[in-house]
């Protein structure tokens, strides 16, 4: 596994590239926003770390611009702020997981090692949901002949609602099939990844096509998108 680290702090940083070298992840470190988006493009890693403060370019804005140019690079927000509102934002512009300093480096590393997992292919060949076509080898997803911008989270979350089309799905059996974000009582990211699909796909919580909430019991992927 290959990752890329944003933090303008050198010294916390080499901790982190060292540790994760001593389980097998190759790690670098950029220390400005300039430098990551040029690591990023000499040599593209499989998941990136971007730290939200910064003193030039925050990791949120270097966040935006990934998703806005359409790469859906597995991508951990870390921060000193730990406010649910700042989560919130960061899920919202398209990360996957969300870590607040301090921490511990071994959850770090598990919480990467979830994204990496989430991020490689569930199953070959594609499978077919009314208008959706999803492309598990690709993980890509497309609505009637256009492809989606799906984050890995985003696709994740798909894939596991529509493997499980015509039955409900619990939060805590989504939740379960997503591990890596941190599962809270007040924690809105289930929220913000169904909201997230929903605008993607097109669709409309009062009258869904393709994933309709039961109160009380969680969500329904309606097989035929109808």
């Amino acid at each position: 596994m290959k990752v890329l680290i944003l933090d303008d702090d050198p010294k916390l940083g080499k901790l982190v590239v060292d540790y994760l070298a001593k389980h097998g992840v190759t790690a670098r470190l950029a220390v400005h926003a300039r430098d990551f988006e040029r690591m990023l493009h000499q040599d593209p890693p499989d998941a990136a770390v971007l730290d939200v403060m910064l003193p030039e370019k925050d990791g949120l804005q270097v966040l935006r611009e990934l998703r806005e140019k359409g790469e859906r690079l597995p991508v951990l927000m870390l921060s000193a702020r730990g406010e649910l509102a700042d989560k919130v934002l960061g899920l919202e512009l398209g990360a996957d997981d969300y870590l607040a300093k301090p921490f511990e480096p071994r959850e770090l590393l598990a919480r990467l090692q979830a994204l990496q997992r989430r991020s490689r292919p569930v199953s070959s060949g594609s499978t077919q949901h009314g208008p959706l076509l999803l492309d598990h080898s690709r993980r890509q997803a497309n609505l009637e002949g256009r492809d989606l911008e799906l984050s890995a989270y985003e696709f994740a979350g798909l894939a596991a609602l529509a493997a499980a089309a015509g039955r409900v799905m619990s939060r805590d059996q989504l939740m379960e099939r997503l591990k890596g974000l941190e599962h809270e009582s007040y924690d809105r990211s289930l929220d913000v990844l169904v909201s997230r699909l929903r605008q993607k796909l097109g669709d409309d919580a009062r009258k869904p096509r393709f994933i309709k909430t039961v109160y009380g019991a969680g969500y329904l992927f309606l097989e035929q998108g109808a």
